[in-house]
């Protein structure tokens, strides 16, 4: 990708520490990159990826010109959206795995701080994809069965089912490997210890975890309804997810 502009290669160097250089911005750009990525993460967070720089401009009420100046293409800054709120869900996943002794408190604590913070309506679908590849190995197989009786002639082979996982749209510029896989790993870590505690339903998985995270995240115009149609939909969502006493 061929950046342009010394604009750029300075906010490059303030925002992401290219090269190891830290040149900070002047004050007034400062304030517009900051406009720009609050806009961006309102924008993406109501409409999706999928929405034009144009809109993201006009929310920050800049020029077009001055969000390429920071992000030189849509994907770029699609790209600094995405890892941002998913390190954010990592970071909140590991404040809740580190201050609740409980393991379905510290799993239900993680749901409510990341639904009531809006990250699971800019989580990618590449974080939900690996989510789902990630335990697909341990049960995709699907053995045949048949009961033979003393009569019956021997069944033929049988071949082996597979469920064969169809490619998920991939949202370029999405969160790089190592975030997607920090977030799935501690995640993955809130599961196991509720699961095993017998208090999560055992057919569970991380990418169910993740789906409520963006289901329960509903973007709707007025803030006081969307916070409470979040609560609502995440008390219903938890109950599904706990596990139920046998008889």
């Amino acid at each position: 990708m061929q950046l342009q502009g010394s604009h750029w290669s300075s906010a490059v160097a303030s925002v992401d520490g290219a090269g190891g250089r830290n040149t900070p911005l002047r004050v007034d750009a400062q304030r517009n990159l900051e406009h720009v990525l609050r806009a961006a993460r309102e924008v993406f967070g109501e409409l999706g990826y999928g929405a034009p720089m144009e809109d993201v401009a006009r929310r920050a009420r800049v020029g077009v010109g001055t969000v390429y100046r920071r992000f030189p293409s849509k994907d770029v800054l699609v790209r600094r959206i995405a890892e941002e709120e998913t390190a954010r869900l990592t970071d909140q996943a590991r404040a809740a795995l580190g201050q609740e002794n409980e393991p379905w408190s510290a799993l239900a604590r993680f749901l409510r701080t990341s639904v009531a913070s809006g990250a699971g309506r800019l989580l990618p679908p590449q974080v939900l994809r690996v989510g789902v590849e990630g335990e697909a190995e341990a049960a995709v197989r699907v053995p045949q069965q048949r009961q033979v009786g003393l009569a019956d002639p021997p069944a033929p082979p049988q071949p082996e089912l597979r469920l064969v996982e169809q490619p998920s749209p991939v949202v370029p510029g999405g969160p790089d490997d190592a975030g997607a896989a920090a977030l799935l790993e501690v995640v993955g870590q809130l599961v196991d210890r509720a699961r095993e505690a017998g208090e999560l339903r055992p057919d569970v998985t991380v990418a169910d975890v993740l789906l409520v995270i963006a289901t329960a995240a509903p973007s709707l115009p007025d803030a006081v309804q969307q916070a409470a149609a979040s609560a609502r939909l995440l008390d219903i969502l938890l109950d599904g997810l706990r596990s139920r006493p046998a008889g």
